[in-house]
């Protein structure tokens, strides 16, 4: 679970141990997407009145393929997280790092989900290698030449 009602967390802090999933729909296209749940824990307390504080980790993978040979790549990634929520009136829209509380069923909602995603967008690597010495592919015949050398390089070589 990363919503929680701002009530409860009056009372005191909450250790947090839940996910953000893939297919979750405050992802939105584009988005370089985890390619199973991330997983969020650490500790979120009240920081005053109206504002509350997370801080904690966060870790997932991400699917993509190497810009070079077009393999597909797996890459860990994994962060601290630190968030400050505050309600409206405390929040303002001049400050992008005070996340606002969100309005539930129950009151205003700590919902560490939106934090998340811009952590995870800020943090995924846009471009990830197969292996540093990756040779890509061959730009006549779109050979792999990790795997081995194509006809075109015998022919430039005769």
């Amino acid at each position: 679970m990363l919503s929680f009602p701002a009530q409860t967390l009056q009372v005191g802090a909450v250790q947090v141990n839940g996910v953000l999933d893939p297919d979750d729909q405050l992802w939105i296209e584009g988005d370089l997407r985890p390619s199973a749940a991330i997983q969020v824990t650490g500790r979120l307390s009240s920081a005053g009145e109206g504002r509350f504080y997370f801080s904690g980790r966060f870790a997932g993978e991400t699917l993509g393929e190497c810009p070079r040979c077009l393999e597909e790549v797996r890459s860990p990634v994994s962060a601290e997280a630190h968030f400050l929520y505050a309600d409206d009136e405390l929040a303002g829209d001049d400050d992008p790092d005070v996340f606002p509380l969100t309005r539930g069923r129950a009151g205003e909602v700590v919902d560490l989900r939106v934090a998340v995603r811009e952590q995870w967008l800020l943090e995924v690597p846009a471009f990830v290698l197969c292996r540093p010495d990756c040779k890509g592919l061959c730009p006549t015949c779109g050979a792999n030449l990790n795997q081995g050398a194509c006809s075109c390089a015998q022919k430039t070589n005769e």
